[in-house]
Parts: C-alpha cells; structure tokens; sequence
C-alpha cells in the first residue's frame, strides 16, 4: 500500500513542480490543442477529484459528479498550488484503507445514481491513474502555451509504459 500514497504523492509534487514554473497568464491561456481549454482547467478537474475523495473519506462516500468546479482554483494558479499543498497533506498523512461507496451517474437527464462498494485504496488507485491520464493532456498545453516549462519526462507517463520504455531501449 505504500507504493500507492508514494505515486499519489510523486504526481502531486510533479503537478506542484510544473505549476510553480507557469506564469499566471499562461495558466489561463487557452489552449488550441485542447479545445481551447486551459491548464488551470484541466489541473482544476484533476485536483477536484482527489478533494472529493478527501471529503468523501469520513463518511465513506464519494462522489466525483459533485464536484464543486471550483473557478477559483483553475483561474489563480497560487489557489490551485494551496489546493495541491492541502491534497498533498491528506495523502501524506496515509488514510486507511477501509470500505466506501462510490456514488456514479451515467443518465444525463436525471440526478439518479447507483451506489458500488469500494474501497479508499481503490479510489487512490483511480485518482492516480486519472490524474496521470490528465497530466499528459496538460502537458500538451504547457508545451503550447508555456514551452519554455521544464517538464519531468515521466510527467504524464502511466509507470508501465515508463518500465517499457526502459526495457524496450536496453534490449535494442
């Protein structure tokens, strides 16, 4: 288990690192490459999802479709850098593992959801994977909007790929 609070922390601090070298308009530059969507759009989006598994924690429920969209966080890049900070804590302090319910909705025209069982650890894992799969799009941003940005080569990367990469180029 500690390897999932290490990733979520490694990617937490990789998100940190970037952001601390972005420029308060290019964070809220929009992007051509992503439909004209911003950084601080897309970092708002991933952030969120790990606020509401943080909310969600001590009364093992959680819900991403709550989201509070937060304008704050993808417009003012020293909101979103707190709210990182704030994340970076929770997951530092190593929640236990324990029983959850995730609360989904799949019907665009009703607020019913369905309830599955999970669990804190699986949530983690989400978190991490969704956040990896939206930190390569915003790498896409800040290489057009930001290129002089230093980012991390595993920044976006899913660690799988990253051992592939690297076994693929010893056996070559």
């Amino acid at each position: 288990m500690t390897q999932l609070y290490t990733a979520g922390l490694t990617i937490l601090s990789q998100l940190a690192d970037v952001l601390d070298q972005i420029s308060e308009e290019d964070f809220r530059k929009p992007s051509p490459a992503l439909s004209n969507a911003t950084i601080g759009q897309h970092l708002r989006h991933t952030l969120e999802f790990f606020v509401c598994l943080e909310q969600g924690y001590e009364k093992g429920v959680v819900n991403y479709d709550k989201r509070q969209h937060d304008k704050a966080i993808e417009s003012d890049k020293f909101v979103a850098l707190a709210t990182i900070r704030n994340v970076l804590d929770f997951v530092s302090d190593k929640p236990t593992n324990k029983p959850m319910t995730l609360e989904v909705g799949y019907l665009p025209d009703s607020e019913e959801h369905v309830s599955v069982e999970t669990n804190f650890m699986r949530e983690l894992t989400y978190n991490i994977e969704h956040a990896v799969h939206h930190m390569a799009i915003i790498k896409i941003g800040i290489r057009e909007v930001a290129p002089l940005t230093v980012i991390p080569q595993s920044f976006g990367v899913a660690v799988s790929t990253l051992r592939y990469r690297e076994d693929t180029a010893v056996s070559t």
